[in-house]
Protein backbone atom coordinates (compact mmCIF):
# COMPACT_ATOMS: atom_id res chain seq x y z
CA UNK A 1 0.00 0.00 0.00
CA UNK A 2 1.31 3.33 -0.82
CA UNK A 3 2.70 5.75 2.22
CA UNK A 4 0.26 8.17 3.40
CA UNK A 5 0.77 11.81 2.97
CA UNK A 6 0.77 13.29 6.89
CA UNK A 7 -2.26 15.66 5.87
CA UNK A 8 -4.52 16.00 2.61
CA UNK A 9 -4.50 18.84 -0.08
CA UNK A 10 -4.81 22.01 2.03
CA UNK A 11 -5.26 24.14 -1.07
CA UNK A 12 -7.96 21.89 -2.26
CA UNK A 13 -9.80 22.10 1.11
CA UNK A 14 -9.67 26.13 1.56
CA UNK A 15 -10.63 26.48 -1.79
CA UNK A 16 -13.94 24.31 -0.87
CA UNK A 17 -14.69 26.34 2.36
CA UNK A 18 -14.33 29.39 0.56
CA UNK A 19 -16.61 28.46 -2.54
CA UNK A 20 -19.05 26.97 0.00
CA UNK A 21 -19.05 30.17 2.33
CA UNK A 22 -19.95 32.20 -0.30
CA UNK A 23 -22.66 29.99 -1.46
CA UNK A 24 -24.33 30.47 1.84
CA UNK A 25 -23.76 34.51 1.98
CA UNK A 26 -25.58 34.68 -1.78
CA UNK A 27 -27.95 32.08 -1.32
CA UNK A 28 -29.59 34.66 1.34
CA UNK A 29 -28.91 37.60 -0.77
CA UNK A 30 -30.87 36.19 -3.49
CA UNK A 31 -33.53 34.18 -1.17
CA UNK A 32 -34.66 36.31 2.15
CA UNK A 33 -36.94 38.42 0.09
CA UNK A 34 -38.85 35.81 -1.48
CA UNK A 35 -38.72 33.90 1.49
CA UNK A 36 -40.19 36.41 3.79
CA UNK A 37 -43.23 36.76 0.86
CA UNK A 38 -43.58 32.71 0.91
CA UNK A 39 -42.80 31.80 4.35
CA UNK A 40 -42.43 35.08 6.81
CA UNK A 41 -38.81 34.13 7.47
CA UNK A 42 -35.87 35.83 5.32
CA UNK A 43 -33.43 32.78 6.41
CA UNK A 44 -35.58 29.88 5.51
CA UNK A 45 -33.29 29.01 2.64
CA UNK A 46 -30.19 29.88 3.98
CA UNK A 47 -31.01 27.97 7.34
CA UNK A 48 -31.39 25.24 5.58
CA UNK A 49 -28.70 25.69 2.83
CA UNK A 50 -26.21 25.73 6.34
CA UNK A 51 -27.40 22.79 7.18
CA UNK A 52 -26.87 20.85 4.42
CA UNK A 53 -23.42 22.63 3.96
CA UNK A 54 -23.13 21.14 7.59
CA UNK A 55 -24.04 17.64 6.81
CA UNK A 56 -21.64 18.26 3.38
CA UNK A 57 -18.80 18.85 5.44
CA UNK A 58 -18.74 16.42 7.95
CA UNK A 59 -19.30 13.84 5.04
CA UNK A 60 -16.53 15.51 3.48
CA UNK A 61 -14.19 15.17 6.70
CA UNK A 62 -15.44 11.69 6.93
CA UNK A 63 -14.55 10.52 3.78
CA UNK A 64 -11.30 12.40 3.68
CA UNK A 65 -10.16 9.54 6.15
CA UNK A 66 -11.56 6.47 4.57
CA UNK A 67 -9.24 4.36 1.97
CA UNK A 68 -10.14 5.51 -1.43
CA UNK A 69 -9.82 1.68 -2.02
CA UNK A 70 -12.85 0.89 0.18
CA UNK A 71 -15.17 2.58 -3.08
CA UNK A 72 -13.22 -0.19 -5.57
CA UNK A 73 -14.48 -2.46 -2.77
CA UNK A 74 -18.24 -1.22 -2.75
CA UNK A 75 -18.85 0.22 -6.06
CA UNK A 76 -21.17 -2.94 -7.42
CA UNK A 77 -23.24 -2.35 -4.47
CA UNK A 78 -23.04 1.49 -4.54
CA UNK A 79 -24.40 0.65 -8.11
CA UNK A 80 -27.15 -1.45 -7.62
CA UNK A 81 -28.57 0.36 -4.69
CA UNK A 82 -28.40 3.92 -6.97
CA UNK A 83 -30.00 1.79 -9.77
CA UNK A 84 -32.56 0.62 -7.63
CA UNK A 85 -33.72 4.07 -5.90
CA UNK A 86 -33.97 5.04 -9.85
CA UNK A 87 -36.63 2.47 -10.00
CA UNK A 88 -37.80 3.92 -7.02
CA UNK A 89 -38.33 7.55 -7.48
CA UNK A 90 -40.80 7.11 -10.93
CA UNK A 91 -43.32 5.36 -8.77
CA UNK A 92 -46.15 7.56 -8.32
CA UNK A 93 -46.75 8.09 -4.63
CA UNK A 94 -43.26 8.31 -3.72
CA UNK A 95 -41.25 9.97 -6.13
CA UNK A 96 -42.07 13.92 -6.01
CA UNK A 97 -42.18 16.04 -9.03
CA UNK A 98 -40.93 19.46 -8.83
CA UNK A 99 -40.55 21.61 -12.37
CA UNK A 100 -42.24 18.82 -14.16
CA UNK A 101 -39.24 15.97 -13.26
CA UNK A 102 -40.19 13.06 -10.76
CA UNK A 103 -36.52 12.93 -9.45
CA UNK A 104 -36.62 13.90 -5.48
CA UNK A 105 -37.53 10.81 -2.80
CA UNK A 106 -39.34 12.65 0.21
CA UNK A 107 -37.62 12.17 3.59
CA UNK A 108 -39.63 13.71 6.44
CA UNK A 109 -39.02 17.42 5.42
CA UNK A 110 -36.42 16.95 3.47
CA UNK A 111 -35.69 15.26 -0.03
CA UNK A 112 -32.85 13.38 -1.71
CA UNK A 113 -32.45 13.42 -5.89
CA UNK A 114 -31.04 9.84 -6.43
CA UNK A 115 -29.97 10.66 -10.25
CA UNK A 116 -27.11 12.82 -8.03
CA UNK A 117 -25.56 10.23 -6.27
CA UNK A 118 -25.88 7.98 -9.26
CA UNK A 119 -23.10 9.92 -10.65
CA UNK A 120 -20.59 9.47 -7.88
CA UNK A 121 -21.50 5.57 -7.63
CA UNK A 122 -20.93 5.77 -11.74
CA UNK A 123 -17.32 7.66 -11.77
CA UNK A 124 -16.46 4.71 -9.08
CA UNK A 125 -17.76 1.90 -10.98
CA UNK A 126 -16.20 2.88 -14.33
CA UNK A 127 -13.04 3.79 -12.15
CA UNK A 128 -12.66 0.47 -11.26
CA UNK A 129 -13.73 -1.22 -14.35
CA UNK A 130 -11.34 0.86 -16.93
CA UNK A 131 -8.22 0.17 -14.07
CA UNK A 132 -8.60 -3.84 -14.23
CA UNK A 133 -9.36 -3.39 -18.39
CA UNK A 134 -7.49 -0.51 -19.32
CA UNK A 135 -5.77 -2.62 -22.40
CA UNK A 136 -9.29 -3.84 -23.86
CA UNK A 137 -10.56 -0.02 -23.72
CA UNK A 138 -9.18 0.41 -27.25
CA UNK A 139 -11.34 -2.62 -28.06
CA UNK A 140 -14.48 -1.57 -29.57
CA UNK A 141 -16.96 -4.77 -29.19
CA UNK A 142 -14.87 -5.72 -25.82
CA UNK A 143 -14.52 -2.68 -24.10
CA UNK A 144 -15.62 0.23 -25.09
CA UNK A 145 -19.51 -1.09 -25.86
CA UNK A 146 -20.10 -2.38 -22.39
CA UNK A 147 -18.41 0.13 -20.97
CA UNK A 148 -21.09 2.83 -22.61
CA UNK A 149 -23.78 0.39 -22.61
CA UNK A 150 -24.31 0.49 -18.95
CA UNK A 151 -23.72 4.62 -19.07
CA UNK A 152 -26.25 4.88 -20.99
CA UNK A 153 -28.79 2.76 -19.23
CA UNK A 154 -28.13 4.76 -16.78
CA UNK A 155 -28.96 7.67 -18.91
CA UNK A 156 -31.73 6.22 -20.15
CA UNK A 157 -33.68 5.88 -16.69
CA UNK A 158 -32.28 9.33 -15.76
CA UNK A 159 -34.14 10.52 -18.65
CA UNK A 160 -37.83 8.47 -17.62
CA UNK A 161 -37.69 11.37 -14.90
CA UNK A 162 -36.82 13.45 -17.22
CA UNK A 163 -33.73 15.10 -15.95
CA UNK A 164 -31.65 15.65 -18.86
CA UNK A 165 -29.03 18.27 -17.22
CA UNK A 166 -28.42 15.66 -14.78
CA UNK A 167 -27.77 12.73 -17.29
CA UNK A 168 -25.71 14.81 -19.67
CA UNK A 169 -23.14 15.72 -16.53
CA UNK A 170 -23.09 11.92 -16.14
CA UNK A 171 -22.48 10.96 -19.33
CA UNK A 172 -20.17 13.86 -19.66
CA UNK A 173 -17.99 12.84 -16.96
CA UNK A 174 -18.06 9.12 -18.32
CA UNK A 175 -16.78 10.36 -21.55
CA UNK A 176 -13.94 11.93 -20.50
CA UNK A 177 -12.82 9.27 -18.40
CA UNK A 178 -12.99 6.72 -20.91
CA UNK A 179 -11.02 8.84 -23.26
CA UNK A 180 -8.16 9.07 -20.59
CA UNK A 181 -8.13 5.62 -20.19
CA UNK A 182 -7.16 5.33 -23.78
CA UNK A 183 -10.12 5.00 -25.93
CA UNK A 184 -9.60 5.04 -29.59
CA UNK A 185 -10.72 8.90 -31.15
CA UNK A 186 -12.19 7.11 -34.57
CA UNK A 187 -14.91 5.22 -31.88
CA UNK A 188 -16.03 8.21 -30.51
CA UNK A 189 -16.09 10.30 -33.80
CA UNK A 190 -18.21 7.36 -34.89
CA UNK A 191 -20.58 7.40 -31.59
CA UNK A 192 -20.33 11.30 -31.48
CA UNK A 193 -22.45 11.34 -34.10
CA UNK A 194 -24.92 8.83 -33.07
CA UNK A 195 -24.99 11.01 -30.05
CA UNK A 196 -25.86 14.12 -31.71
CA UNK A 197 -28.76 12.23 -33.11
CA UNK A 198 -30.15 10.61 -30.41
CA UNK A 199 -29.73 14.39 -28.66
CA UNK A 200 -31.37 16.00 -31.17
CA UNK A 201 -34.28 13.32 -31.07
CA UNK A 202 -34.31 13.82 -27.02
CA UNK A 203 -34.73 17.80 -27.64
CA UNK A 204 -37.31 17.49 -30.75
CA UNK A 205 -39.62 14.74 -28.78
CA UNK A 206 -40.15 17.32 -25.73
CA UNK A 207 -42.03 20.59 -26.68
CA UNK A 208 -40.79 22.42 -23.64
CA UNK A 209 -36.78 21.51 -25.13
CA UNK A 210 -37.28 22.77 -28.40
CA UNK A 211 -38.68 25.84 -26.66
CA UNK A 212 -35.39 25.94 -25.08
CA UNK A 213 -33.28 25.98 -28.05
CA UNK A 214 -35.12 28.40 -29.74
CA UNK A 215 -35.40 30.98 -27.02
CA UNK A 216 -31.18 30.48 -26.85
CA UNK A 217 -31.42 31.89 -30.59
CA UNK A 218 -33.72 34.53 -29.93
CA UNK A 219 -34.59 35.09 -26.35
CA UNK A 220 -36.54 38.19 -27.22
CA UNK A 221 -38.89 36.33 -29.68
CA UNK A 222 -40.91 35.21 -26.54
CA UNK A 223 -39.87 37.30 -23.68
CA UNK A 224 -42.45 36.60 -21.18
CA UNK A 225 -42.26 32.77 -22.18
CA UNK A 226 -39.56 30.78 -23.48
CA UNK A 227 -37.08 33.23 -23.32
CA UNK A 228 -37.97 34.95 -19.79
CA UNK A 229 -34.86 33.26 -17.91
CA UNK A 230 -32.27 34.10 -20.14
CA UNK A 231 -33.32 37.58 -20.56
CA UNK A 232 -33.93 38.27 -16.80
CA UNK A 233 -30.50 36.59 -16.34
CA UNK A 234 -28.57 38.81 -18.66
CA UNK A 235 -30.39 41.90 -17.42
CA UNK A 236 -28.15 40.79 -13.72
CA UNK A 237 -25.18 40.42 -15.97
CA UNK A 238 -25.45 43.99 -17.78
CA UNK A 239 -25.85 46.57 -14.52
CA UNK A 240 -23.59 44.64 -12.20
CA UNK A 241 -20.26 46.60 -14.22
CA UNK A 242 -17.19 46.11 -12.26
CA UNK A 243 -17.78 46.23 -8.58
CA UNK A 244 -21.69 45.65 -8.66
CA UNK A 245 -24.76 47.03 -7.27
CA UNK A 246 -23.16 45.92 -3.69
CA UNK A 247 -24.28 42.79 -1.58
CA UNK A 248 -28.31 42.54 -0.83
CA UNK A 249 -28.92 44.69 -3.47
CA UNK A 250 -29.65 42.74 -6.53
CA UNK A 251 -32.95 44.02 -8.96
CA UNK A 252 -33.62 40.44 -10.43
CA UNK A 253 -34.36 38.65 -7.32
CA UNK A 254 -37.25 40.94 -6.53
CA UNK A 255 -39.43 38.18 -8.71
CA UNK A 256 -37.84 39.37 -12.01
CA UNK A 257 -35.47 35.52 -12.26
CA UNK A 258 -37.26 32.76 -11.05
CA UNK A 259 -35.67 30.93 -8.25
CA UNK A 260 -32.65 32.84 -8.29
CA UNK A 261 -31.07 31.08 -5.40
CA UNK A 262 -30.57 27.72 -7.42
CA UNK A 263 -29.74 27.53 -11.30
CA UNK A 264 -29.39 31.38 -11.77
CA UNK A 265 -27.92 32.25 -8.59
CA UNK A 266 -23.91 33.21 -10.67
CA UNK A 267 -26.44 35.81 -12.37
CA UNK A 268 -27.25 37.16 -8.58
CA UNK A 269 -23.03 37.05 -8.17
CA UNK A 270 -22.50 39.01 -11.21
CA UNK A 271 -25.27 41.49 -9.93
CA UNK A 272 -24.35 42.18 -6.77
CA UNK A 273 -20.34 41.54 -6.71
CA UNK A 274 -20.08 42.64 -10.42
CA UNK A 275 -17.08 41.23 -12.77
CA UNK A 276 -14.62 41.38 -9.82
CA UNK A 277 -16.83 38.81 -8.08
CA UNK A 278 -17.56 36.75 -10.70
CA UNK A 279 -14.08 36.49 -11.76
CA UNK A 280 -13.09 35.40 -8.50
CA UNK A 281 -16.04 32.64 -8.40
CA UNK A 282 -14.23 31.38 -11.75
CA UNK A 283 -10.82 31.86 -10.42
CA UNK A 284 -11.87 29.78 -7.61
CA UNK A 285 -13.29 26.70 -9.49
CA UNK A 286 -10.12 26.89 -11.46
CA UNK A 287 -7.66 26.94 -8.35
CA UNK A 288 -10.00 23.60 -7.51
CA UNK A 289 -10.04 21.96 -10.52
CA UNK A 290 -6.36 22.54 -11.33
CA UNK A 291 -5.34 20.87 -7.59
CA UNK A 292 -7.76 18.18 -8.35
CA UNK A 293 -5.79 17.34 -11.70
CA UNK A 294 -2.44 17.69 -9.81
CA UNK A 295 -4.31 14.47 -7.80
CA UNK A 296 -5.18 12.75 -10.34
CA UNK A 297 -2.07 12.56 -12.34
CA UNK A 298 0.14 11.74 -8.57
CA UNK A 299 -2.73 8.98 -7.98
CA UNK A 300 -0.32 5.84 -7.17
CA UNK A 301 -2.58 3.56 -8.91
CA UNK A 302 -4.62 3.58 -12.33
CA UNK A 303 -8.44 3.03 -10.07
CA UNK A 304 -7.67 6.37 -7.66
CA UNK A 305 -5.95 8.34 -11.32
CA UNK A 306 -9.00 7.37 -13.08
CA UNK A 307 -11.43 7.84 -9.87
CA UNK A 308 -10.07 11.70 -9.09
CA UNK A 309 -10.25 12.12 -12.87
CA UNK A 310 -14.05 11.65 -12.70
CA UNK A 311 -14.42 13.99 -10.25
CA UNK A 312 -12.76 16.35 -11.45
CA UNK A 313 -14.51 16.56 -14.71
CA UNK A 314 -18.26 16.22 -12.89
CA UNK A 315 -17.34 19.05 -11.22
CA UNK A 316 -15.79 21.05 -14.32
CA UNK A 317 -18.81 19.85 -16.38
CA UNK A 318 -21.57 21.20 -14.14
CA UNK A 319 -19.71 24.40 -13.79
CA UNK A 320 -19.15 25.14 -17.42
CA UNK A 321 -22.44 23.76 -18.39
CA UNK A 322 -24.50 26.30 -15.39
CA UNK A 323 -22.20 29.29 -16.27
CA UNK A 324 -22.93 28.64 -19.80
CA UNK A 325 -26.73 29.05 -19.24
CA UNK A 326 -26.33 31.99 -17.24
CA UNK A 327 -24.36 34.12 -19.68
CA UNK A 328 -26.53 33.15 -22.78
CA UNK A 329 -24.09 31.07 -24.46
CA UNK A 330 -26.44 27.92 -24.69
CA UNK A 331 -29.76 26.74 -23.36
CA UNK A 332 -31.39 26.45 -20.40
CA UNK A 333 -30.72 23.41 -18.24
CA UNK A 334 -31.77 22.14 -14.48
CA UNK A 335 -28.28 22.58 -13.64
CA UNK A 336 -26.97 23.70 -10.59
CA UNK A 337 -23.40 25.40 -9.90
CA UNK A 338 -21.19 23.15 -7.11
CA UNK A 339 -20.75 24.76 -3.88
CA UNK A 340 -22.97 27.96 -4.83
CA UNK A 341 -26.38 26.85 -5.66
CA UNK A 342 -29.21 26.15 -3.27
CA UNK A 343 -30.01 22.19 -2.78
CA UNK A 344 -29.13 19.47 -0.63
CA UNK A 345 -28.13 16.93 -2.35
CA UNK A 346 -26.34 18.83 -4.85
CA UNK A 347 -24.32 19.82 -2.11
CA UNK A 348 -23.98 16.98 -0.17
CA UNK A 349 -22.82 14.98 -3.59
CA UNK A 350 -20.30 17.50 -4.62
CA UNK A 351 -18.47 17.73 -0.51
CA UNK A 352 -18.77 14.17 -0.19
CA UNK A 353 -17.01 13.78 -3.92
CA UNK A 354 -14.14 16.36 -2.81
CA UNK A 355 -13.59 14.03 0.61
CA UNK A 356 -12.89 10.97 -1.89
CA UNK A 357 -10.55 13.49 -3.78
CA UNK A 358 -8.94 14.27 -0.56
CA UNK A 359 -8.53 11.14 0.59
CA UNK A 360 -6.44 10.10 -2.42
CA UNK A 361 -4.25 13.51 -2.16
CA UNK A 362 -2.51 11.81 1.33
CA UNK A 363 -1.69 9.17 -1.26
CA UNK A 364 -0.79 10.86 -4.25
CA UNK A 365 2.88 11.91 -4.86
CA UNK A 366 3.21 15.63 -6.70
Amino acid sequence: MPSKRSTPDLVLIVTTLLLLSLGIVMVYSASADMAVYKFKDAFFFAKRQLLFAGVGVAAMFFIMNIHYHTWQKWSKILLLVCFLLLIVVLIPGIGMVRGGARSWIGIGAFSIQPSEFMKLAMIAFLAKYLAANQKKITSFKKGLLPTLSLVMLAFGMIMLQPDLGTGTVMVGTCIVMIFVAGARIAHFAGLGLLGIAGFVGLIASAPYRMKRITSFLDPWSDPKGSGFQIIQSLYALGPGGLLGLGLGQSRQKFGYLPEPQTDFIFAIISEELGFIGGALVLLLFSLLLWRGIRIALGAPDLFGSFLATGIVAMVAIQVMINISVVTGLIPVTGITLPFLSYGGSSLTLMLASIGVLLNISRYAKY
